[in-house]
């Protein structure tokens, strides 16, 4: 740790590193939330912290689409009301491979059980197809959190700039933790990505990369007890030397 940069946070070494090792290791994806307004002082400071992550020469490859209000709620009806209807659903497409083609383990696996632990405690069981919609269409709600945010790239950019992309998005994850504020990041959204364009006027070279809800957890939601099994260091590292 350095120590010059700790006594700038006005924090000695140990404190900042428990600080930073606390925001890691507690963010979580959060399914419901609470209607308490987000301060736009906190969303703008979120943002401009994010905006320092690295990127490949300094390209800044994002843009943000911020919802709130009355915006938020047309976004989120426009969306559903394709989403229950079969018929558009089977046109949509999402504007680039997020999952492989086919699954295979062990990521298969773990998108199972997530999905499983996640309806297991909502009480959804397997082959309940009218809940299991209901409740991915939460989605689209940004699951009551009071801030959705919609995230795009210039379409010319290359596959480097969605690893960029992802240091953006965590940055914006752990900035909003640090101020007791909790987010899910949602590839949910993409299949969407016409509509969205459509509705928040986002210009026809412009890609969706994924959604984010923002918000105040709701802590007595029992989907948000949900805390997903992580693989151990020695899993996937190899110490060459």
């Amino acid at each position: 740790m350095n120590i010059r940069v700790a006594e700038a946070a006005g924090l000695d070494a140990e404190h900042l590193r428990r600080a930073v090792d606390w925001t890691l290791g507690s963010r979580r994806s959060i399914r419901a939330y609470l209607p308490r307004p987000v301060r736009q002082h906190d969303l703008t400071a979120i943002l401009d912290l994010a905006r320092f992550c690295a990127s490949g020469v300094n390209t800044q490859p994002w843009h943000v689409h911020v919802v709130t209000g009355q915006a938020k709620e047309r976004l989120s009806t426009a969306i559903l009301c394709a989403y229950d209807d079969p018929h558009t659903m089977a046109r949509l497409a999402e504007p680039y491979d997020y999952y492989p083609a086919q699954w295979f383990s062990p990521y298969v696996d773990r998108r199972r059980a997530v999905g499983w632990d996640l309806y297991g405690l909502l009480g959804i069981e397997k082959g309940d197809k009218a809940r299991m919609h209901q409740q991915h269409g939460r989605n689209y709600r940004f699951f009551d959190a009071p801030v959705g945010l919609l995230f795009t790239i210039d379409r010319r950019m290359g596959r480097g700039s969605l690893i960029d992309y992802g240091m953006f998005l965590q940055n914006i994850m752990l900035a909003a933790r640090a101020r007791g504020l909790d987010t899910c990041a949602q590839a949910a959204f993409n299949a969407f990505h016409e509509i969205i364009a459509r509705e928040l006027s986002i210009p026809a070279e412009q890609m969706l990369v994924c959604g984010m809800s923002l918000g105040y957890a709701d802590l007595d939601s029992i989907e948000n007890t949900l805390v997903t099994q992580r693989v151990a260091v020695g899993d996937f590292t190899t110490f060459h030397g």
